[in-house]
């Protein structure tokens, strides 16, 4: 059948089957956004304040169901305004598609109005990137867009669409996606070796990354764990691979993780990195990082084997598959010596203390943790609200944490709070965010507020940009430039400008009871919390330096 462009790439996404997309409207997506009204029984588009958001509503989907997120964009500045959420998707590994239009095939390269290089801004971060520039070369693409995502290393692709190709009329032939197929090459004497090393160990660590989301491969980790009885830690992108609660489960690793999950690290025999990349929030110091140990890195990227650490031992593919096969090889151990020992470094471990004075960080994450459903998605921006969270949300599923982490974007969360929502409207999604962060994309409440969509956001208001002024604090001698805005915003009022509803809380008493509220509000709510601005996020260890640098306790306190 003979179909225009903007019909086409409509089939092809139901095709893929993408029920739900992202985006904002302008002149050369008008086409599309004519041809998703035809199809809006099929695709149900979300309209957002701005493209920015649209791209991190992608990205929660994304990451909140393990489909394909989908946005989509006009040209110049709206194309533009996605590459902050591009870049966040591509830094940790999150499957998109991104649908930008483009000034007509005779105006490319004259500076047309709205016209500008999308393809070329885009190529460091995106997995691959198409100008389409035939109509008959827009569903092949597209298809090969989705593929692309979701092969390998996953990671967003980008397709950017002239408005005369749109428009064009073409031959369309049906087609049903194409099999992922793993190709993932086992070496079973490889597999045997590290299996061996792992076995022998006195002193094994696992540690896990994103790579085993992106695989699915968390209940295949859980049983290795089990199965070789070695402590176990996770970077931010695995947070809920395993119970917050389980015996093997350390916690957070790093520059913000416990004493005794570095210590553990830094005492392994042998250390297992599964799905992770070794990033300098987690290797702060490459040389020493790990240095008693033989390092198993298992990973699908061979370009991040040996690029940050130099690991002993390499086996390259799809976690899943490769997890799969080194259990059979593993043997049932018990390492009760080495557990307590680790356990004895828990006393040297950061310990926060309570008030009921003032609202702590801690306790505020506890409290929100005790009276939400298990299967509650959490989703956070940039900053110390980001690493509370991570220290102390009691996960318990893999997909229910959505951070950025390797780009570390500030304002990505109501974005992504929105893209979960949307994916799971059972579900209940808490937004934790900074005052900092929010002041960035906190224009999104209109897009909750249009939808309906009862996200409750908890507000860590210390009215400072508190991440920096913790190192101005600790490394700058206290000259704190620029990291009090003096900013006079009244959540409330704004919120409930919006549409939407707006409580306050000065203690953890206070808070209970709002939430209790918020939790009954069938509409977008905030939370304004004060915190003190001197809150730190502990433990600390400074870039460039080990855990014997390691700060756990709060010096000017």
């Amino acid at each position: 059948m003979k179909l225009n462009g903007s019909d086409i790439i409509a089939e092809v996404l139901i095709e893929q089957g993408v029920d739900t997309i992202f985006g904002y409207p302008g002149g050369a997506v008008l086409n599309i956004y004519d041809a998703l009204y035809k199809y809006r029984d099929k695709i149900r588009h979300i309209l957002t304040a701005h493209e920015q958001g649209a791209s991190h509503a992608a990205d929660g989907y994304a990451r909140a169901t393990g489909k394909t997120g989908v946005v989509l964009a006009t040209s110049g500045p709206g194309a533009t305004n996605l590459v902050t959420g591009i870049a966040t998707a591509y830094m940790d590994s999150i499957p998109m598609v991104a649908i930008t239009g483009n000034v007509g095939t005779s105006y490319i390269g004259k500076d047309a109005f709205q016209e500008v290089y999308i393809t070329g801004i885009t190529m460091p971060i995106t997995k691959h990137n198409f100008f389409v520039s035939d109509v008959k070369e827009l569903a092949p693409t597209l298809r090969e867009a989705f593929k692309i995502a979701n092969s390998g290393r996953k990671g967003p692709v980008l397709v950017d669409i002239p408005k005369d190709v749109t428009a064009a009329v073409t031959e369309y032939t049906k087609a049903e996606p194409e099999v992922i197929i793993d190709n993932t090459v086992i070496n079973e004497d490889e597999v045997k070796k590290a299996a061996e090393l792992i076995n022998k160990a006195k002193r094994p660590v696992i540690e896990i990354g994103g790579g085993v989301v992106s695989s699915e491969a968390s209940d295949l980790v859980r049983m290795l764990v089990n199965k070789t009885g070695a402590p176990c830690c996770h970077t931010l992108m695995a947070a809920g691979v395993l119970g917050y609660s389980e015996k093997l489960n350390y916690g957070l690793v790093g520059m913000h993780g416990s004493f005794v999950t570095n210590k553990a690290i830094d005492e392994a025999d042998v250390l297992v990195a599964i799905g992770t990349r070794f990033s300098d929030r987690v290797a702060l110091n490459t040389d020493r990082f790990a240095h008693n140990a033989k390092v198993i890195q298992i990973d699908i990227d061979l370009s991040e084997v040996d690029k940050n650490v130099k690991v002993d031992h390499a086996l390259v593919g799809d976690v899943k598959t490769i997890v799969m096969d080194l259990l059979h090889y593993v043997e049932q151990k018990d390492h009760s010596d080495w557990l307590k020992t680790l356990d004895e470094y828990k006393k040297s471990d950061y310990h926060p203390v309570d008030s009921d004075k003032f609202i702590t960080p801690h306790q505020l994450v506890r409290a929100i943790c005790e009276n939400v459903p298990k299967d509650a998605i959490y989703v956070t921006d940039v900053g110390q609200h980001q690493m509370w969270a991570a220290q102390y949300l009691e996960h318990t599923d893999p997909r229910s944490f959505l951070t950025s982490g390797g780009l570390g974007t500030m304002g990505y969360g109501y974005g992504a709070a929105i893209g979960a929502k949307v994916a799971f409207p059972e579900r209940r999604v808490i937004h934790i965010t900074g005052d900092g962060s929010f002041h960035m994309n906190m224009n999104e409440a209109c897009t909750a507020v249009s939808y309906n969509l009862p996200i409750i956001t908890v507000i860590f208001d210390n009215e400072v940009l508190g991440m920096v002024r913790q190192w101005q604090t600790a490394f700058y001698g206290k000259r704190y430039s620029q990291t009090d805005p003096h900013r006079k915003t009244d959540y409330v009022k704004v919120i409930e400008g919006f549409g939407g509803k707006g409580y306050r809380a000065h203690t953890l008493a206070e808070f209970n009871d709002v939430f209790q509220k918020a939790l009954k509000d069938k509409c977008p709510v905030w939370i304004d919390c004060a915190i003190p601005k001197d809150e730190k996020v502990l433990p600390l260890i400074p870039a460039g330096k080990t855990i014997d640098d390691i700060i756990v306790e709060d010096c000017d306190k």
